[in-house]
Order: structure tokens, then C-alpha cells, then sequence
């Protein structure tokens, strides 16, 4: 890249009076911002997946969030929703020397819940289903760009998903019921938004056709075809909401930060706690 700069500014010199050459020096400072914007996009995602690497081995902050999930339930008996994730994640980071900046407290604004040293993270909660082997994670209300009265096109529906994504990690939380019905095992995954199964423009994107009823031969939604499992579709009928199905291969495990199995039996409530704090 150097190279390109020292013959940029050669020719700036030599030529800033010439129309022709003017505009070929023009030509070479776009190709000169492609390459510093693709180089600087290279970079962060390389400091996004050093990150996650860093998390992974950070032991403290799987001790934090095994203490924090098995805390809830010593007076709660229900599952850990999107909203209490974001709180509960909050937690984690703190204790565990991540400063936080923001959190929305629970909005149900789309977009980034928390704001803090690492990034910016959008909290999602999710359960396991077919024995682990894949979740289906809820995401954005899309009926300004699609919906049964104006369907929209692949290219609006992209756009509209990525202009939403103003925040740098996905940070999900998926539970798993299944292993015992006094038990709840939870994972931690903090996956990179622009992660290849979870940005919409690395999909085919096809109407979704009804097959009976009074929506037969009608276009009912939007579906894509599947990468490693993967896959992205949009209903009408349910709001025009996102759906975002994800296979758990080993390619998704590698961003499994901790699991955790707790009891599901509170012993305490929030009056218990009152009495033996205040």
C-alpha cells in the first residue's frame, strides 16, 4: 500500500495542473480509501475475534457468570429472559473488569443493549431444541420494509436488518431444559454481529410461497438457503419478524464463552432477602 501512496503523491506534484492527469490522480485515491477501509475493517475484525479469544480465557469471567446465573435462581424459578440477560450480562462484565458505559435497561428499542469496554453488545435469549443441537434466535420487527400489503425486496430487507446492527457483538444466552426436570443448563455465546451466518447479505433471499388455505400461491414471507445449517426468515403474519435459525456446529461452539447447570428449586425470595440485608 505504500507503494500506491508514494506514486499518489509523485503524481499530485508532477500533474495537479492537467485536467486528465487530475482526474487519474482521483481514480487512485479512491482505489487508495478502498484499500485503507478494507485494511481497517481486516484490523477490527481481527481485535473483535482476539476479543472473544481473550473472554474465552478470561477464567474469572466464567466464574462471574456461574455465580451470577446460579444467584438468580436461589429465589427465581424462571427461565432467563432477553431482558434479565442484559441485566445479568451487565453484572458480568463489571465484576469482572469490563467498564460499562450504558445499558438500556430493558427498552425494547432494537439494536445495542449494552455499551461498555469490550464493544457494543446486543443481548439475546434463546432455548436449545432437537437435543442441542440448534437454536432459534428472535430478532428485528421488519414491517417497514416488508409485510402482506408491500413485500419489499432482498435488497430493502438487507439494508434495513444492517442499518439496525449498530453494535459489535451478539452476546446470546441459550438454556437447555431438557436434561433433567429439576435442572436448567445455560450456555454463553458471544458471537461477532457481521459473523457470517448472522449477516443477511451472505444469504440468497427468496419469497416464501403459501401452499393452502386462502394464502395459497401468495407470497407469505421471505426465506433464505442454508450456510453450515444456517438459515434467516421473515413471516408476515408474525409482525414481519426476523427469525435467525443456527445450527450448533463446531463453528458456532468456538464462541461458547461458559455453561453452567444450576438446581431450579429457589430457596429464598425477595422478602427473604429484604429481612437478612436491610
Amino acid at each position: 500500500m505504500s507503494e500506491l501512496v508514494e506514486t499518489i503523491m509523485n503524481d499530485n506534484e508532477t500533474t495537479k495542473n492537467t485536467n486528465k492527469n487530475t482526474n487519474k490522480i482521483k481514480k487512485k485515491r479512491k482505489i487508495l480509501e478502498l484499500i485503507i477501509k478494507d485494511e481497517t475493517k481486516i484490523v477490527d475484525d481481527t481485535n473483535i475475534f482476539k476479543n472473544i479469544k481473550d473472554i474465552r480465557e478470561n477464567k474469572l469471567m466464567d466464574i462471574n457468570f456461574k455465580k451470577c446465573v446460579q444467584g438468580y435462581h436461589l429465589c427465581n424459578s424462571s427461565s432467563i429472559n432477553e431482558t434479565m440477560w442484559e441485566d445479568l450480562n451487565g453484572i458480568v462484565f463489571s465484576s469482572s473488569g469490563i467498564e460499562m458505559y450504558s445499558k438500556s435497561d430493558g427498552s425494547h428499542l432494537s439494536g445495542m443493549d449494552i455499551d461498555c469496554s469490550l464493544g457494543k453488545i446486543s443481548n439475546k435469549s434463546a432455548k436449545y431444541s432437537n437435543n442441542k443441537k440448534s437454536m432459534d434466535i428472535s430478532s428485528y420487527r421488519l414491517t417497514t420494509v416488508c409485510s402482506e400489503k408491500k413485500c419489499g425486496t432482498s435488497t430493502e430487507i438487507i439494508e434495513e436488518i444492517n442499518k439496525r446492527k449498530n453494535f459489535d457483538y451478539y452476546s446470546f444466552i441459550v438454556r437447555d431444559e431438557t436434561t433433567s426436570s429439576e435442572n436448567i443448563s445455560y450456555d454463553w455465546l458471544l458471537i461477532p454481529s457481521n459473523y457470517i451466518i448472522l449477516d443477511p447479505s451472505s444469504y440468497n433471499w427468496e419469497p416464501t410461497i403459501g401452499k393452502r388455505g386462502k394464502n395459497k400461491d401468495t407470497q407469505v414471507g421471505w426465506n433464505t438457503n442454508e450456510i453450515n445449517g444456517c438459515k434467516m426468515s421473515i413471516t408476515f403474519s408474525m409482525s414481519s419478524q426476523l427469525w435467525i435459525h443456527i445450527e450448533m456446529n463446531e463453528d458456532i461452539k468456538q464462541f461458547i464463552i461458559a455453561t453452567v447447570e444450576v438446581k431450579n428449586k429457589p430457596i429464598c425470595n425477595y422478602i427473604d432477602i429484604f429481612h437478612k440485608l436491610c
